[in-house]
């Protein structure tokens, strides 16, 4: 299920770390509360990582209910990116790496120079 974004209309993830004690209400909570984002959007994925990045939840508002998804690798973890705690929509293309261990936030981002040096 994870492993594919097919059908999913939008990808969310919590970037930092969340504590995956929490269950459907608690994580709800953080989407309405703390990202100001509709935890019934149907069909949107909000994937959340606790401090182990082997482990992953997902909640996923179904039009009848809420799903519950936890995933816990065997071996390898996922890049998470941990710089803030925000909400952060990625693309399909994002997700599929991510769920591969890819990272998908650079750490040190090459920058296009906006005065390139004149000498060489």
């Amino acid at each position: 299920m994870l492993n594919d974004s097919y059908g999913f209309k939008k990808v969310y993830i919590a970037t930092g770390y969340t504590d995956l004690r929490r269950g459907m209400e608690g994580l709800a909570g953080i989407i309405r509360f703390q990202f100001d984002l509709d935890p019934y959007d149907k069909n949107t994925l909000f994937l959340f990582c606790g401090r182990r990045s082997n482990r992953i939840k997902g909640l996923l508002w179904e039009g009848d209910g809420f799903l519950l998804l936890y995933k816990r690798l065997d071996n390898g973890a996922f890049r998470w990116p941990r710089s803030e705690s925000a909400a952060m929509e990625i693309t399909p293309e994002q997700y599929h790496m991510l769920m591969k261990g890819f990272e998908i936030v650079a750490k040190r981002p090459i920058k296009e120079l906006e005065h390139p040096p004149k000498t060489m």
